[in-house]
């Protein structure tokens, strides 16, 4: 499965405002993710099939937003999977990335991929509500009270940490070429908090 950056951008902000990603709450603060890099799977016709934008600072690489529009293709698996050697290669050691407490089919999605719970805040996505995204529900996903934020990270090898005779890491997968494993995203709701990296069933 081919991966790509995002050239269009006035896709990109179509594409993450349909799923309510455009802004970001995390960590006490709102981000936009429109003005952040994109990777992306498309459709025969050129449209965005799958979506993650990510931003570096310092030597840490956040995958701030994650949504697909076909669950159980590989497509999610495929980004995370392309971000990586993007992180290495800009001399990031922590792939990180912020779900809240109701996504257990993000947190379950993170897990078997390698990453593990670095931090919980409880209550973060409350005070996110009241003080920067009012729109954020007060219930998520099964039913489940919309409170508290959940950080996974994953160390990110070095570039020259890769096997002998591999080929050369870069940031996009190569044409033709399918990540192991399979992803299962979905849209956010409306008013959907947090970082929007939601593996759980399509609308």
């Amino acid at each position: 499965m081919a991966v790509a950056g995002v050239q269009d951008r006035e896709k990109l902000v179509h594409f993450l405002a349909r799923h309510n990603a455009d802004l970001v709450a995390r960590r006490g603060e709102l981000v936009d993710a429109t003005t952040r890099p994109a990777l992306a799977v498309t459709g025969e016709r050129g449209e965005l099939r799958g979506v993650l934008t990510y931003d570096i600072v310092g030597d840490e690489c956040e995958i701030l937003t994650l949504h697909v529009e076909d669950q159980w293709t590989g497509s999610g698996t495929a980004l995370v999977a392309a971000v990586a050697p993007i992180a290495a290669g800009a001399g990031c050691r922590r792939l990180w990335v912020v779900t809240t407490n109701d996504n257990v089919d993000a947190l379950r999605f993170y897990q078997r991929r390698g990453f593990r719970i670095a931090a919980v805040r409880p209550g973060a996505v409350d005070e996110a509500r009241r003080t920067l995204k009012p729109q954020i529900p007060p219930t998520g996903s099964y039913g489940i009270r919309l409170s508290d934020e959940i950080e996974l990270e994953q160390r990110v090898a070095a570039p020259d940490a890769q096997a002998p005779g591999s080929p050369p890491r870069t940031g996009v997968a190569p044409a033709g070429t399918a990540a192991a494993g399979t992803a299962a995203h979905r849209a956010a709701p409306p008013g959907r908090a947090s970082t929007e990296v939601d593996a759980l069933r399509q609308r």
